[in-house]
């Protein structure tokens, strides 16, 4: 009985966790959006701008996750993993189409100190949510949220190409690179919608 008891309690701490930690993304990215669609238009950075994207892709995921702890089955469960699993494909081919698009004009944005600012704090607060989430969704037996966890770790591993190109951008005038970085983004994003499109088999 107390067994139970407790079980219950720590289940319904984990659920309050998971909805704490998608309003923090969600709220984050809202901000992101905003910010970034006005570093981009003051830069012309072609990085900045799918960064902002890719927020916008976090809010969907973090909206999908929200709607999906609010009354978690099976059905609604495979729902929401495939409606993240498409954020990963449009994510994918958004980056490799900008991707390609700037190295072939020679794109050259310019340096952009507020994005190297915002990128840096960004990256740095996705990757603590994204630990967060894998460990509450692991705990809890729910794979939507531990799969959201893998979408924040993309979307700090992309603040830190961004990063790393506009920093070389501003710095030493490396035009190419916020382009060039983010072709690792890509390989991540596709690996991961592969992950969840992917047959299971029953063992």
């Amino acid at each position: 009985m107390d067994e139970g008891h407790d079980l219950g309690v720590r289940r319904r701490h984990l659920l309050r966790t998971g909805f704490v930690l998608e309003w923090i993304t969600l709220a984050w990215n809202i901000a992101g959006v905003i910010i970034l669609a006005a570093l981009a238009i003051a830069s012309g950075s072609i990085a900045l701008a799918g960064f902002g994207l890719d927020s916008l892709i976090e809010i969907g995921a973090s909206t999908v996750v929200i709607w999906e702890l609010s009354g978690t089955g099976e059905h609604r469960q495979k729902i929401a993993l495939r409606l993240i699993g498409a954020a990963f494909i449009a994510l994918a081919g958004y980056l490799l189409i900008q991707t390609a698009m700037a190295l072939t004009t020679g794109h050259r944005p310019d340096g952009s100190i507020g994005g190297i600012i915002w990128t840096a704090i960004t990256a740095t607060c996705m990757f603590a949510l994204a630990a967060m989430k894998t460990r509450t969704g692991t705990e809890l037996g729910n794979p939507v949220l531990r799969t959201e966890g893998h979408v924040t770790m993309i979307d700090g591993l992309l603040a830190c190409a961004v990063l790393l190109g506009v920093l070389l951008n501003t710095a030493l005038g490396w035009w190419w690179a916020d382009s060039a970085a983010t072709l690792l983004i890509v390989y991540y994003a596709i690996r991961e919608a592969i992950n969840i499109f992917r047959p299971r088999t029953a063992v």
